[in-house]
């Protein structure tokens, strides 16, 4: 055993069809695909940390209890770019004041302006306008 700190080298996505996730994801980060082994599919590796998608056999059924932000220097017009992609807007989540989209699988994520998101004291962003 060392004391060298881990580092997260992959984030790994469950997915009904990773080839369409991952098509989806590749297109919407502008990281192609780079590789498909057994049941995963992964984008290009950027920063050192590769996004894989892997064939699971059961579908989501809730809530993701990790999700992505994205930084945008227009987040609505890139709510437009994911659901032309086939992602879609979650309104129950309106009332945070995120932009938060989901992927055709219904992973949940959020699109950010780009810097910092000022938030109110119960944790409410206020960037959509």
């Amino acid at each position: 055993m060392t004391d060298a700190p881990l580092h997260i080298n992959a984030l790994i996505i469950d997915a009904a069809d990773p080839e369409r996730l991952a098509a989806f994801w590749s297109k919407l980060l502008g990281r192609p695909i780079s590789d498909r082994s057994g049941p995963y599919v992964w984008l290009r590796s950027e920063s050192g940390l590769g996004l894989g998608f892997q064939q699971a056999g059961e579908r989501k059924s809730a809530k993701n209890r990790m999700h992505f932000d994205i930084a945008s220097s227009d987040p609505g017009s890139e709510q437009q770019r994911v659901e032309a992609l086939g992602g879609r807007r979650l309104p129950e989540y309106a009332d945070g004041g995120f932009l938060v989209m989901a992927d055709p699988e219904g992973n949940e994520f959020c699109i950010i302006p780009q810097g910092s998101v000022g938030l109110d004291d119960q944790g409410r962003a206020h960037y959509l306008g």
